[in-house]
């Protein structure tokens, strides 16, 4: 819990962590949380989009806290991307007309 603790105080948020503690949140389920885990928790909205961040950069093992030995690993980071795509799909009068020889 040690590490919560840490990481919360690094967000300037150290105020959630009897919150996170009562909750058993511990480092490995980081990843895990939903924006309405920590809804639930009291969270506010824009320590929410804060932590949601962090957690992110969480899967940048260069941004990532240390991990003493004791501590598992996180789990994979689990995130989608969404991007605009354009198809077009073009056929000419006759073009796939078989030839008539």
């Amino acid at each position: 819990m040690q590490q919560i603790a840490d990481w919360l105080e690094k967000l300037g948020m150290s105020e959630y962590t009897q919150r996170f503690s009562e909750n058993d949140i511990a480092l490995d389920i980081l990843p895990e949380l939903t924006d309405q885990d920590l809804e639930k928790l009291g969270v506010s909205l824009g320590h929410r989009r804060r932590m949601l961040k962090a957690i992110r950069e969480l899967g940048d093992p260069a941004l990532a806290l240390p991990r003493t030995e004791t501590a598992p690993p996180p789990g994979p980071q689990l995130s989608a991307e969404r991007r605009r795509l354009t198809v077009m799909f073009c056929d000419l009068v006759g073009s796939t007309a078989p030839d008539s020889a």
